[in-house]
């Protein structure tokens, strides 16, 4: 138990060692083969799913080359064929790989669990530094307690000292600046931040799979819930319903969508590009310099894109899960109906029951069959064909072809990054900004545009008038109800 922040009693690491995969995984006789193989697969080559074919593959190349380097050709050192190795990786008692089965393929796949992360964490860590920065870290300490104590502050004064403080220190420096005093970082200083900054980029990668295995886990939580339910169907739905939105609000769901948001704005990936592209570029960090970092956000933008694949699947194969609880419940309706017919017919036979019941009230309401409308036939049209004749003008099939097709994914995108500026975004206002090229028919495609970042709203009390332009020239005109799109809470 923890009683100060930071340190851990001896109950607790007995416990992470006897239950800890991380630790199970540096004191395995294989723990170097295991790390080494899956660093290069998973790490390296940032690899989020492969299937077990090509897995064993890469695993059989290195265990020839190990075979052939450090034991004899009669006695090798990892004798065990290559899928019995997998098997032992992705065992329970192991933990150190995921097995699975992806929707529609019957191969099983891989993937490394975040016990892996955090085990080479750990072994890289133990490598000797030549340089070990300080100053780049405890300017990110005082800059984080500033965002901390400033971001909470409710008094405005306070805010208001705070940024003519800031104001005055930018001013002194473009007033350096302007007089030719420019201060640069000499190399120990760029190698120290540079030094960090890799090491946070890194890490912030490896935090992903611990972010898809925590939302694995809340939805292993939910299914055991939903599987142990006794209550009724309403007060499930109202959990399981509230339980999805908890992991959304949480803390991590929070910071994960925010995250991802920020990383989508197209104006920050190209600022965080030619950030890093003009950092590799520096003469102080190029024998050192890394190169996955050049890259590192589109790294970032593929792991982020599978976690969110992950939460759509798990959310869909919950409701799978509900509609199959529904089909047992019904099913258990049937069988106690059933029960109660054999239950009427054996009373049946013992002749002389008293049986009676009971109703709500003395006059039961009583609707006679003739109440009822009758039944209308539906009138069919008849339907003359003996005149129609072959047409007189020729028509041109090439007309067939010159039909415009709208494709909805650029309008999503737009109405993406409109609404990360703003909670919401009227029709007319984002036309204004981004005016219609292909008419009518792309002013149809927004109406019916559906994402999970946003919904549509139609407003039938106020009209407003769309403009835009044709390629003739003419400029044309709808008047339509008011459309406004609103950002939601699980886009992201």
């Amino acid at each position: 138990m923890r009683t100060v922040a930071g340190m851990l009693s001896f109950d607790e690491i007995a416990w992470l060692r006897d239950n800890s995969p991380a630790w199970r995984l540096l004191r395995a006789d294989n723990g170097p083969l295991v790390l080494s193989v899956l660093h290069q697969v998973f790490v390296e080559d940032n690899v989020r799913s492969i299937s077990a074919s090509q897995l064993a593959s890469r695993l059989d190349d290195e265990l020839y080359a190990l075979n052939q380097r450090l034991s004899d050709p009669a006695a090798p050192r990892f004798p065990k064929p290559t899928k019995a190795y997998l098997d032992d990786w992705a065992a329970p008692e192991a933990g150190w790989l995921r097995k699975y089965y992806p929707d529609g393929n019957d191969e099983p796949h891989f993937d490394a669990t975040p016990a892996v992360e955090k085990a080479l964490a750990w072994v890289q860590g133990l490598g000797e530094r030549s340089f070990v920065g300080t100053e780049s870290r405890l300017n990110t300490i005082f800059e984080l307690l500033r965002q901390i104590v400033y971001g909470t502050e409710t008094d405005p004064d306070s805010r208001i000292a705070d940024l003519l403080r800031r104001r005055r220190e930018l001013d002194d420096q473009i007033s350096r600046v302007q007089a030719g005093e420019i201060d640069l970082l000499d190399a120990s200083a760029v190698r120290d931040r540079y030094q960090q900054l890799s090491a946070t980029a890194r890490e912030l990668l490896a935090d992903f799979r611990e972010v898809e295995e925590n939302f694995r886990r809340l939805d292993r939580q939910l299914r055991e819930k939903i599987a142990g339910w006794r209550g009724g169907k309403g007060e499930l739905l109202d959990d399981v319903l509230g339980s999805r939105e908890a992991i959304a609000d949480s803390d991590q769901g929070k910071s994960f969508r925010a995250f991802y948001d920020f990383l989508l704005s197209q104006s920050r990936q190209e600022e965080l590009t030619a950030l890093l592209d003009t950092v590799q570029q520096l003469s102080a960090i190029t024998e050192a310099a890394d190169p996955r970092l050049r890259h590192i956000h589109y790294d970032w933008l593929d792991a982020a894109e599978r976690t969110q694949a992950t939460v759509r699947q798990l959310s869909e194969q919950l409701r799978r899960f509900l509609d199959d609880q529904v089909w047992f419940e019904n099913r258990r309706v049937i069988d106690v109906l059933r029960s109660i017919e054999a239950r009427a017919l054996a009373l049946r036979e013992q002749g002389q029951v008293t049986m009676t019941t009971e109703i709500d009230c003395a006059a039961p309401a009583i609707t006679l069959p003739m109440e009822r409308p009758l039944y209308s036939p539906v009138a069919r049209a008849s339907v003359d064909s003996g005149s129609v004749r072959d047409a007189e003008e020729q028509t041109d099939p090439a007309v067939l072809f010159e039909q415009v097709f709208v494709d909805p994914e650029p309008l999503r995108g737009g109405v993406r990054r409109a609404l990360q500026r703003s909670a919401q975004i009227g029709l007319a206002e984002l036309i204004a900004d981004h005016p219609l090229e292909q008419g009518l028919a792309e002013l149809v495609t927004y109406l019916s545009l559906q994402d999970e970042a946003f919904t549509v709203v139609f407003d039938e009390q106020h009209r407003e008038r769309v403009r835009w332009k044709e390629p003739d020239g003419r400029t044309r005109q709808v008047a339509l109800p008011r459309v406004t799109f609103a950002r939601t809470g699980g886009g992201s």
